[in-house]
């Protein structure tokens, strides 16, 4: 029989690589253009735009698994750092102690960052993706 915290550690994986997948995808600001058409509309409009963009060879460039990497070794190093400082009162067990806790928590806390963190696309990717809406009359406010 499987161990549970096994089973939860591998549905973490899964979804974590099925989410790193996904690229940034624009906000349209609400005009009457959105209203008009609906977003059902306008996001068959993105899709469009998106897949003419990279038909051209333009990638988005971002993936949530990059962040979540960067965000967990930042929160591995300061986590550490701020233990081991933390643990100074005690010594050297302290400062060991201390460092091996911070370090834990800043990667879960880092990598759980990471994952979350607003996806922005490289900018001559959403330069372009943008222009493309514009033509066809959306206005976009940001990327998510």
């Amino acid at each position: 029989m499987v161990n549970p915290s096994w089973q939860r550690l591998v549905a973490g994986m899964l979804l974590l690589t099925v989410t790193a997948c996904t690229g940034p995808q624009p906000i349209l600001r609400s005009n009457k253009q959105l209203h008009l058409h609906g977003r059902q509309v306008a996001h068959q409009a993105i899709e469009l735009c998106q897949k003419r963009i990279e038909k051209n060879g333009l990638r988005p460039g971002v993936y949530q698994s990059a962040n979540a990497a960067s965000g967990a070794v930042l929160g591995l190093t300061l986590g550490g750092a701020v233990g081991a400082s933390a643990g100074i009162i005690g010594g050297l067990p302290g400062v060991t102690i201390g460092a091996a806790v911070g370090s834990a928590l800043g990667l879960t806390i880092g990598l759980l960052g990471g994952t979350f963190k607003p996806l922005e696309p490289e900018p001559p990717y959403a330069e372009a993706v943008e222009s493309c809406l514009k033509e066809k009359g959306y206005e976009v406010s940001g990327w998510e």
